[in-house]
């Protein structure tokens, strides 16, 4: 009985996972090919106002209606999904860059350096992320740079908490010390002998930082700390729809709204059948 349950659980984990794929991939084609849909003619131009009367409701010229501002809806959410992938990714990746190297040269040297580093890290990773990017954002402005760095800065302490701790517990390990016996350096201790095993779980950190950053992004372009405000944004959307929702304007917000959650719910999906694939415990379990 505990074995079929084992079995049907991990069964609808990778099926979820699969699901996670490919909502997330759906995503990926829309950031990818709106700009050729809108060279194509099939979208709007999301930069520029409409002639037309604006708070236009869904239909077969207008899927997703127009705003107040006398955008098409449909065109700025698909933009908005350009927009979110290149900041997210860019940074995760910055948080990846800074917080491994950290992580294993910390747990492997140790000492000063490890406690300092360890006490800083432990500091940032108290803060809560909306708050301390908001602030960081404030600080450096609007900007797709600027947003992913004051992101970025919010993730590092967790893939440096991650990689250092699995360094601290493989540096002790015989084949890290037949390493060190036969003289290697530590950048080739680090380089060869350590690295792909301390960054099994980094994969998994990625896309559910990815789909947090998805929220936190959102959070700060309706905050209007995010982009530019003539950049498609969905966060910036559904600022730009407050106003209209008391009057019965729901489509500005809803379809903004419905990206934000399709995006983060496929890379959790991920992250979360990721886990299970990884996890030495649960493929024991299962």
């Amino acid at each position: 009985m505990a074995e079929n349950l084992q079995a049907r659980h991990w069964t609808i984990s990778r099926a979820l996972m699969w699901i996670g794929i490919a909502i997330t991939l759906l995503f990926v084609l829309i950031a990818l090919f709106a700009p050729l849909m809108q060279n194509w003619g099939w979208i709007q131009d999301p930069l520029i106002t409409l002639e037309n009367p604006v708070h236009v409701p869904p239909s077969d010229k207008y899927w997703f209606g127009t705003s107040r501002q006398g955008y098409d809806v449909f065109a700025r959410t698909l933009f908005g999904a350009r927009a979110a992938w290149q900041v997210v990714l860019l940074a995760t990746a910055m948080s990846v860059v800074v917080g491994v190297p950290l992580g294993m040269v910390s747990g492997y040297l140790g000492g000063r350096l490890d406690r300092g580093l360890l006490f800083f890290m432990d500091t940032i990773y108290t803060l809560p992320v909306l708050l301390l990017a908001v602030t960081l954002a404030f600080i450096l402005g609007k900007g797709v740079v600027n947003a992913a760095a004051a992101l970025s800065i919010a993730y590092v302490p967790q893939y440096y908490r991650v990689v250092r701790n699995h360094t601290v517990s493989l540096k002790t390990e015989l084949f890290v010390e037949a390493a060190q016996a036969m003289g290697a350096s530590t950048w080739a201790v680090l380089s060869r002998y350590l690295f792909l095993n301390v960054v099994q779980s980094v994969p998994v950190l990625f896309t559910l930082n990815t789909a947090d950053a998805v929220l936190i992004l959102g959070g700060l372009g309706f905050l209007g700390l995010g982009l530019p405000d003539e950049v498609p944004e969905w966060g910036s959307s559904l600022r730009q729809a407050l106003d209209a929702l008391p009057t019965g304007i729901w489509w500005t917000a809803l379809f903004p709204g419905l990206a934000i959650t399709g995006m983060v719910t496929g890379l959790s999906l991920i992250g979360e059948g990721l886990n299970d694939l990884v996890n030495p415990l649960v493929r024991k379990e299962n």
